[in-house]
């Protein structure tokens, strides 16, 4: 009886569990089964995916950075998606996933904005490495474009880092983005001066081969100061050739217009004084 009884027993156990078993078995089993094929398939598409961004000759660290989001991102989604197939309760899972995203974002706000500055410079492209820029009171080349911050060389071989997050948010002058610039030399010349004549050595310096034809270089009165008039010349040239440009009228321009006999006087101010009666 009691062998019989044992053996009823186990019989019993055996069907409760084994619907069971095989349930939930399954259920592992697909999970598994799911969780393997989609993090194979998310890592083709990650790679794939900084492919398709290489081939807009995007920056290199766009690339990685792209890539590497969108692999996180799925994976976390796919964890998810196993996690109730299994029957777990995803819904406080994903509660706390944001708590933690929430008390890590006010922690890290500051490098947050600074990685979000980031992502849109690598993004919009505002400027390039080997760009002249200026922006936040500093000007210099672009050596590198990093994730938070952005590193400049200055001319004199300094290195200074500008943060993204202030530096996306602020203005930027990039004197590199056009093919062509107008040089703008203004010299000032004495009111007695042959203003015709002055123009005539502007417009004579400005033949030179880096000046181009299109637009034509013009010479203008643009202001009667109070000591000098200013005669203006305004030539249109290639975007590296605008400094070495710059310096030779700074080096010429004195020495042309003394030999036609125009001055450029040094500012000057007249002051009267005027001495009262004295009182009778």
């Amino acid at each position: 009886m009691d062998l019989n009884a044992e053996v009823d027993q186990l019989v019993h156990q055996t069907q409760t569990w084994i619907p069971l078993i095989l349930q939930y078995g399954s259920r592992l089993l697909l999970a598994l089964l799911t969780l393997a094929i989609g993090w194979w398939v998310i890592n083709r598409l990650s790679a794939r995916l900084g492919k398709l961004v290489g081939l807009r000759h995007s920056d290199a660290a766009l690339q990685g950075f792209i890539a590497t989001l969108a692999n996180i991102v799925l994976k976390i989604l796919l964890m998810v998606s196993v996690a109730s197939m299994i029957g777990i309760e995803t819904t406080s899972f994903v509660a706390a996933i944001g708590a933690a995203g929430l008390a890590i974002g006010l922690a890290l706000q500051g490098s947050l904005a600074n990685f979000a500055g980031g992502v849109l410079i690598l993004l919009f492209r505002p400027f390039r490495i080997g760009d002249w820029i200026e922006a936040q009171g500093v000007s210099g080349t672009v050596d590198s474009i990093q994730i938070f911050h952005t590193v400049l060389r200055t001319g004199d071989n300094k290195t200074v880092i500008v943060p993204n997050g202030s530096l996306s948010n602020g203005i930027i002058t990039n004197y590199n983005r056009q093919p062509t610039r107008q040089v703008v030399f203004n010299v000032g010349v004495d009111y007695d001066a042959d203003l015709q004549k002055a123009r005539e050595v502007l417009l004579d310096l400005a033949k030179d081969p880096r000046v181009l034809p299109d637009p034509a270089p013009a010479a203008v009165v643009s202001e009667l100061g109070d000591s000098s008039i200013t005669v203006s010349l305004r030539v249109w040239v290639k975007t590296p050739d605008y400094w070495s440009l710059m310096f030779m009228l700074n080096e010429q321009t004195r020495d042309r217009l003394r030999a036609e006999g125009i001055d450029i006087p040094f500012p000057q101010r007249v002051i009267r004084v005027v001495q009262e009666a004295p009182a009778q």
